[in-house]
């Protein structure tokens, strides 16, 4: 039976890879919440579907299901992704869902961080969130691997690892008043490694404008291979945009990884401001206590938030001018993966993430 280890990854020599490491498979959660879902989150499914059907072409793909959508999951996606039914408070898998860790050895197992939905009573995006805290624990329970449970508020979307020591997060979200407020910045980054089994944390100041997640990092920075990196980017100096990627641009340049590499810096640039409209604010369901979706609010609507799986990279398309030199960039950097647009970004964004956040991999040890 999966057991909680009284321990840390980093004392039992355990690791989180790189997202570009061999994957044993992914994980996603089923949307359905209508108060952060327009039309009953149909739409939402219909996208899910699509970013579910492109991996399940390079590898195996588990939807957590509540009861009930069961049904109606299972008929909408293709039999070759396993539907389980998990219950979850929303979709966002990379954030709630556990962060697996391996050793030499090639054994698995998941950290189970504290979650309290992007900030808690402080600016927390819904209430409650005790369904989505325990997703971690049951997707460890489903796969039969021992989990550690780390004693600190944690998204997986505001950490990226190259795998050899190196960790990157951003002042914005890991220093925000809902997370950890009663841990200093260093005690934060010796969680950091004791759980990632980490060397070096390298802080970027900002996320992407208007973030909902307090700037996570997964929005604006991605690690393409040890060493290679690349963050969002605006020519636009007027777009508030513009500062946050400068001020990233600048910390990462100065930085050395814990190899004590210089890092090799690229950028995308992001898409023209996404507006929600009035027909898809109007779609959304008012409920006390959670994020309302108005229109004319601008999304934090990133390329850089693609998903890499075995053999292939995942990136959001918006509709936008820029998303073929997207597309361009990310096959350059991935000359050995296939590329594969989403063309359902924009459903997916309208709930507050993209691609990388509703994807959760599982390494392959």
């Amino acid at each position: 039976m999966p057991k909680v280890i009284d321990s840390t990854p980093k004392a039992d020599g355990f690791r989180m890879p790189g997202e570009f490491e061999p994957h044993a498979g992914t994980w996603i959660l089923w949307p359905e919440r209508p108060d952060n879902w327009r039309l009953g989150a149909k739409p939402a499914q219909k996208a899910f579907v699509e970013v579910a059907s492109a991996i399940a072409r390079f590898e195996p793909v588990t939807m957590g299901v509540s009861h009930a959508q069961f049904a109606n999951a299972r008929q909408m996606l293709p039999p070759e992704v396993r539907v389980v039914e998990i219950s979850n408070d929303d979709s966002w898998v990379r954030d709630c869902g556990p962060t697996f860790v391996v050793n030499d050895e090639g054994v698995v197992r998941g950290v189970d961080w504290d979650f309290n939905a992007w900030g808690g009573l402080v600016d927390g995006l819904y209430f409650p969130w005790d369904k989505d805290d325990a997703v971690a624990c049951k997707i460890c329970e489903i796969e039969g691997v021992d989990r550690y449970k780390a004693p600190v508020v944690l998204e997986g979307g505001s950490i990226h690892v190259d795998g050899e020591g190196t960790c990157f997060v951003t002042e914005e979200c890991l220093l925000s008043e809902g997370r950890n407020p009663d841990l200093s910045k260093e005690e934060i980054e010796a969680a950091l490694c004791d759980y990632l089994g980490c060397e070096k944390v390298i802080w970027i100041p900002l996320g992407i404008y208007n973030d909902e997640t307090n700037g996570h990092v997964d929005n604006i920075f991605a690690v393409v291979r040890p060493g290679v990196v690349v963050i969002a980017w605006t020519d636009d100096e007027s777009d508030p945009q513009y500062a946050r990627s400068v001020a990233a641009k600048e910390a990462l340049e100065a930085a050395t990884d814990a190899r004590g590499r210089a890092l090799e810096v690229h950028t995308i640039h992001i898409p023209d401001p996404l507006l929600i409209t009035e027909e898809e604010s109007q779609g959304v369901d008012a409920v006390d206590g959670t994020l309302p979706r108005l229109p004319g609010d601008r999304q934090a609507a990133s390329y850089i938030n693609y998903y890499v799986v075995n053999g292939g990279v995942l990136v959001p398309a918006f509709g936008d001018r820029h998303d073929e030199a997207a597309r361009v960039k990310l096959q350059e950097l991935y000359p050995d993966r296939a590329v594969v647009a989403i063309e359902s970004a924009r459903e997916i964004i309208l709930g507050g993430g993209n691609v990388h956040c509703i994807t959760q991999q599982q390494p392959r040890g």
